[in-house]
């Protein structure tokens, strides 16, 4: 057996998926952490936890945060059943390359399109010809997915109106709509864990521009089809009784059997393929000295050293 590094911690890719908690007191339990709820105390494993979401009427101590840092777990603060995101801490890398890959192709422009067209690619079970346009790809998309809200519908029984999302009318929303948003914003906490995981910039998006989570939008479009949109008309399918929390716990068991973070870890490596190593979503200890980038290349122990004007 090789040496044990006992400075890296648990892969994203192996960890479980994400808590959600509401009403709770979150603290430090010997080196793991635990959830105190109205409905008794919960032990969460911190180190194999990817992503911790905290809803109103929670709180949380230093100690656990701590313990959550160090095990690499993404805090994540929201409003009522994860449906708005608030603010985030950091994830379990503690390395530059992704981020450094995302920018360059986000910079440039051949770069930039490449990514896309892989991004719509990776949607599809037919190649895409060369010859369609970026707008005849979206055109493509956009009856993909329509097709795949009718079928779903027609599976599960579920009457279906389209697609509708308005958080200041949340209770005239119908169910399926409801477990939607609920499905996706578990995917998006998913995702936002593993890009933070793999150094990533949420921001950087390639589709989706603009917003704070817009590679969050770009990645977890990969696979909705797969996981949260199933997962919301199987919930809307039981009853509109808690449908919501339903469809976070069927989207969690799609995850698991699609192996949602393994082909989350795969899919972002391979839209970034063509230039460099792949990023690894290992920690390191940041007590080491970062080098510092020269385009003289003159480094040494992390401290750049400029030549002598001698």
């Amino acid at each position: 057996m090789g040496k044990t590094d006992l400075r890296a911690l648990s892969r994203y890719s192996d960890s479980l998926s994400y808590a959600y908690l509401e009403h709770a007191v979150v603290e430090q339990e010997q080196h793991s952490i635990a959830a105190f709820t109205p409905d008794g105390r919960i032990t969460l494993p911190a180190a194999n936890l990817s992503c911790l979401l905290l809803g109103p009427g929670t709180r949380i101590t230093h100690a656990a945060i701590k313990v959550l840092a160090q095990c690499g777990t993404l805090v994540a603060w929201t409003g009522y059943d994860g449906l708005q995101f608030y603010a985030s801490g950091q994830g379990k890398t503690r390395l530059s390359q992704g981020i450094e890959l995302q920018a360059k192709h986000w910079a440039d422009p051949d770069l930039h399109l490449r990514v896309v067209r892989r991004m719509y690619q990776f949607r599809f079970s037919e190649p895409l010809s060369n010859q369609l346009t970026l707008q005849q790809i979206r055109g493509k998309e956009g009856v993909r997915v329509r097709d795949m809200y009718q079928k779903l519908a027609l599976r599960y029984g579920v009457v279906w109106r389209g697609r509708s999302y308005d958080p200041k009318s949340w209770q005239q929303a119908d169910p399926v709509n409801k477990a939607l948003s609920a499905a996706n914003s578990a995917l998006y906490a998913v995702v936002s864990a593993g890009l933070h995981s793999l150094g990533y910039s949420l921001s950087l998006g390639f589709i989706h521009r603009g917003k704070q989570l817009s590679f969050v939008y770009d990645i977890a479009d990969l696979f909705k089809t797969k996981t949260s949109m199933p997962a919301a008309f199987e919930a809307a399918a039981q009853g509109e009784e808690k449908v919501e929390s339903r469809a976070r716990s069927i989207f969690r068991e799609r995850a698991c059997y699609e192996r949602l973070q393994d082909q989350l870890v795969k899919a972002v490596a391979n839209l970034f393929s063509d230039s460099g190593p792949k990023p690894k979503g290992d920690n390191v200890d940041t007590s080491e000295p970062a080098q510092l980038w020269d385009p003289q290349s003159h480094q040494k122990g992390g401290v750049l050293h400029a030549d002598d004007d001698s």
